[in-house]
């Protein structure tokens, strides 16, 4: 089994900054893409950012220039850098992987549980 724990959310006052993280652990051959998701309130699931296996990255236009997404591959690890947060950056994020295990021929998706930004004064 494979899972993803995120961490670094919070409360956060407009423009200041939080690092959110997410760690893949189990039985990993390799992780494909890697990306961030969000939901607000009453919204559906939007793509933040992602980053490919590369290093390729694409982001939102909404968040252009403030968010940065990183992946460590040694350690099996993205990082979402937000910096001059919004009050409409408040949402549940959730990291997402695209990963292959020994098990399986083909890779599948898998999801962190989610961790709460709420970007208030």
């Amino acid at each position: 089994q494979v899972q993803l724990v995120e961490s670094g959310g919070g409360l956060v006052q407009p423009g200041g900054s939080l690092r959110l993280s997410c760690a893949a652990s189990g039985s990993i051959s390799s992780i494909n893409a890697m990306a961030w998701y969000r939901q607000a309130p009453g919204r559906e699931r939007e793509l933040v950012a992602r980053i490919t296996s590369g290093g390729s990255t694409n982001y939102a236009d909404s968040v252009k220039g403030r968010f940065t997404i990183v992946r460590d591959y040694a350690k099996n690890t993205m990082y979402l850098q937000m910096n001059s947060l919004k009050p409409e950056d408040t949402a549940v994020y959730y990291c997402n992987m695209f990963v292959r295990t020994p098990y399986r021929v083909v890779g599948s998706d898998y999801w962190g549980q989610g961790t709460h930004v709420t970007v208030s004064s």
